[in-house]
């Protein structure tokens, strides 16, 4: 069997790491720090007087001002390119650092951790490192290159959660957020790399004339397996925001070290770059909704049996593991589907679609993760909730429709008879 190159016929394997590399650094940068901000929590709802619902209410907005965002932002990518817009949302992430470093009360935190990084992480992350991936690489390894630069999401929590609670124990929560800005400020050179993979053609199948954005808006609406892809993409969002934003409020009452919740993210990170490259990779040999499926019910057994029984680093560490196999093991087999589906043109619109629905579910597990905590003073009914949804979502998943649309089912018919 002939192997297949990994990278886009028009470049060199040197030009096509270089750019998955500028995008995997901002991915990494972006990701990393707000999957942190768990950490602020305590101290910072301590120094300033506010609630742990007021904080966990910020990140809720984050996140939902994140999902509504998106597709607005993957549509602006797909008609005017990755650079400009990731750039914007390098500058929008440091701002919005600096506004919560001086922060006196709850509006101060919800509008720069959550509305002003909830609109600049739609702008760096996933959705705009996945075009860049799906321009740079050969439609057979597409969803290789999405687990690989998903990988990356959770080096930048490997390093990040340390750094934060390092900083905040030794200088205060102030100076942590204040090196999360010099963070920000490392994305911009990553998103001028990054962005040269504006001016590489697609390679593969091509929508043709006919392809808009408003006809491949209507392939999606009426395709029944993207629908139930992304009705259980919410549940993704909802565990995995529960956890980065209650974790370490939860070890706290358990009595456990300050350092084991950074710990426990750190490993999380670490097990995610493992975890995404081997979902990527299987992405591009075996069915993808089985994995996808696979990943809920998994995550859903972990969390039961994790708050279920008692608590320990052990325990913790052996739990932060796992989930960490499974944390972004979703992103290449959910952009894999589109790219499979749909086609790469409109690529960023239908996955940052498809992410509202996540995002849905991460207002819901950092809001009302809160609530529940300050009205029964304990996590109990909100990790049941976790994982009963997440059983549902994984047996949903299971059972998805991958069949093309006919516009690509067409467009593959004529490039097979071309050759």
């Amino acid at each position: 069997m002939t192997a297949v190159s990994f990278h886009h016929p028009s470049l060199n394997r040197a030009q096509s790491i270089s750019i998955l590399a500028g995008a995997a650094i901002m991915l990494s940068l972006a990701m990393g720090m707000r999957q942190s901000l768990g950490l602020f929590m305590q101290p910072i709802t301590k120094d300033i007087g506010i609630s742990a619902a007021d904080f966990a209410f910020a990140l809720a907005i984050q996140n939902i001002v994140w999902g509504i965002t998106q597709p607005f932002a993957g549509a602006l990518v797909d008609r005017f390119g990755t650079r400009l817009i990731a750039l914007f949302g390098g500058l929008l992430y440091a701002g919005a650092l600096i506004i919560t470093a001086y922060a006196t009360a709850a509006w101060m935190v919800t509008l720069g951790s959550g509305l002003m990084i909830g609109v600049a992480l739609a702008c760096t992350t996933s959705g705009i490192a996945a075009k860049i991936a799906a321009k740079v690489v050969r439609p057979e390894r597409r969803s290789l290159a999405f687990g690989l630069v998903s990988a990356a999401g959770s080096i930048g929590t490997f390093f990040c959660a340390p750094l934060a609670q390092g900083v905040i124990q030794t200088s205060g929560w102030q100076m942590a957020m204040f090196a999360f800005v010099a963070l920000a400020a490392a994305m911009l050179p990553a998103a001028l790399v990054g962005g040269r993979a504006d001016s590489v053609p697609v390679d593969g199948p091509s929508g043709g004339p006919a392809e808009t954005m408003r006809s491949t808006l209507g392939e999606a609406a009426g395709h029944g397996g993207y629908i139930i892809m992304a009705a259980a993409f919410f549940v993704c969002g909802l565990q995995l925001v529960f956890l980065t934003t209650h974790l370490p409020t939860f070890l706290a009452d358990c009595g456990a070290d300050p350092m084991l919740s950074a710990q426990a993210l750190a490993v999380i990170g670490a097990f995610n770059v493992f975890g995404s490259w081997l979902f990527g990779w299987l992405g591009d040999r075996y069915h993808k909704p089985l994995l996808l499926g696979g990943i809920y019910i998994l995550r859903s057994v972990a969390i039961a049996l994790y708050f279920t029984l008692p608590v320990s680093q052990f325990s913790t560490l052996v739990f932060a593991a796992v989930m960490g196999t499974l944390w972004l093991g979703v992103i290449p087999l959910v952009n894999g589907l589109v790219a499979q589906i749909f086609g790469i043109r409109y690529l960023a619109t239908l996955t940052g679609i498809a992410f509202f629905s996540h995002q849905v579910g991460s207002f819901l597990g950092a809001w009302a993760g809160g609530v529940i905590y300050d009205a029964l003073g304990s996590y109990t009914l909100a990790w049941q909730l976790a994982a009963g949804i997440g059983l549902a979502a994984g047996i949903m998943q299971l059972f998805m429709s991958t069949r093309p649309t006919e516009r690509i089912l067409a467009a593959q018919r004529a490039a097979a008879a071309a050759e």
